[in-house]
């Protein structure tokens, strides 16, 4: 699962998260989705100066990812903003690896 990232992506705690997702649910409910996750997925997040994080975009892949296998789907492809930064990232790192 790839860490979300601080720079494009709206962070929100999980309290935060709870009051934002679909259906309110409880904050212990956004923990075991980080944890255990649901139908072998699971919500991402980062642990930051000992809080836990995670973001507006991480909660919509999460869903949509999570409806998928509910269906019986394939997972989603990634958006074409999340393969450009993902690229960019892969392109930094082997810049700074001098290849």
């Amino acid at each position: 699962m790839p860490p979300i990232d601080f720079s494009c992506e709206h962070l929100l705690t999980i309290a935060q998260a709870a009051r934002e997702a679909p259906g309110r649910p409880n904050v212990s409910t956004i923990f075991r989705w980080i944890q255990r996750g649901v139908r072998n997925v699971r919500l991402e997040s980062n642990l930051v100066g000992g809080r836990r994080f995670t973001s507006r975009e991480a909660l919509q892949r999460f869903i949509a990812r999570c409806s998928a296998a509910a269906a019986g789907d394939a997972p989603p492809v990634r958006t074409p903003h999340q393969r450009e930064r993902d690229i960019a990232r892969a392109e930094r790192e082997l810049s700074e690896a001098g290849i």
